[in-house]
């Protein structure tokens, strides 16, 4: 496995002196936001540190040559719309840059492209499906005929209430997972695996390693702390944000020993990127780079080999 990180978090800094800060740190690989030029929709959008519009084999080159030297991969390029919003137009228009994204991959020959499956929160999961299909068929096969395969994070997308109450991303549980794999049946398609949702949903987050290991694309490396006694005064059925926090990795609930035991168990032997959403660490670019460094030393005793 190598350890990287989500460039999500660094939004100060440009691809450069990201891929240099990973290499001092110690990380091996970066997942790198591609996200459309312009104004972020939310926290931890907006971010990009390569612009694949208008992407050309001279800026796959330029980038490689950056990263090459510093012994530093790109474990994935990522980008997390909504391709199922109600507004079809809109959804289009994240639909084309989800392949925009793809392109831009098999140019600088990075394996993975992450992003979320959509859904209109406004409907329920099976008034969501023939949707979901009618979009995602061909979005594999594009993938599928430029090498490229997909990772679909499984954040349910349903913290606050502009996305209450179905959530904002359909691929949240085991049960989902094994319907759309049966129904779009590519090995191309998979997932970008993060614990620390289940974790809140109050699901095992090992089990599914074993069941899925064949679509572990990717991983993300987060942490979630459930604040237990607030859960009792607002109940399950409170916005997510009310009961628990993000955290770093061994700062919240994931066993991390048990994670990678099951983990290492699967032979799975691609990318762990952390991603940084804990907020005791966004004062400052100071705070996000240390909370990166913590990560890494805490994660280190997990994995001794291919840093």
């Amino acid at each position: 496995m190598r350890l990287g990180f989500v460039s999500a978090i660094l939004p100060d800094l440009s691809l450069k002196e990201v891929v240099e800060f990973a290499a001092e740190s110690g990380y091996g690989s970066v997942e790198v936001m591609c996200w459309p030029k312009g104004k972020a929709e939310r926290r931890y959008a907006g971010v990009t540190h390569i612009d694949v519009n208008g992407f050309t084999r001279s800026d796959a080159e330029q980038i490689n040559g950056l990263c090459g030297p510093l012994g530093v991969t790109i474990s994935g390029l990522g980008y997390y719309p909504n391709p199922l919003a109600p507004d079809e137009t809109e959804a289009q228009v994240y639909v084309e840059h989800i392949k925009a994204v793809i392109l831009a991959a098999e140019q600088l020959g990075v394996p993975v492209v992450n992003t979320f499956i959509g859904r209109d929160w406004t409907r329920s999961l099976d008034e969501n499906w023939p949707r979901f299909l009618r979009t995602w068929k061909p979005l594999i096969a594009f993938a599928e005929d430029h090498g490229v395969k997909i990772g679909i994070e499984n954040c349910p997308m349903l913290f606050t209430g502009d996305e209450w109450p179905g959530g904002k991303n359909l691929a949240r549980s085991p049960a989902i997972w094994r319907r759309m794999f049966e129904e779009i049946p590519s090995p191309n398609f998979g997932l970008n695996y993060d614990p620390s949702h289940l974790i809140w949903q109050q699901m095992d987050y090992l089990a599914p390693l074993r069941e899925f290991k064949d679509r572990l694309h990717h991983v993300h490396a987060k942490d979630a702390r459930i604040d237990t006694h607030r859960l009792d005064q607002v109940g399950v059925l409170a916005h997510p944000n009310e009961y628990h926090t993000p955290k770093l990795p061994g700062m919240g609930d994931v066993d991390w020993g048990k994670f990678f035991s099951t983990l290492t168990d699967t032979a799975y032997s691609g990318p762990v990127a952390v991603e940084v959403e804990d907020r005791a660490y966004e004062g400052s670019l100071e705070l996000r780079k240390a909370s990166l460094l913590q990560s890494l030393a805490y994660l280190r005793q997990y994995l001794t080999v291919d840093l």
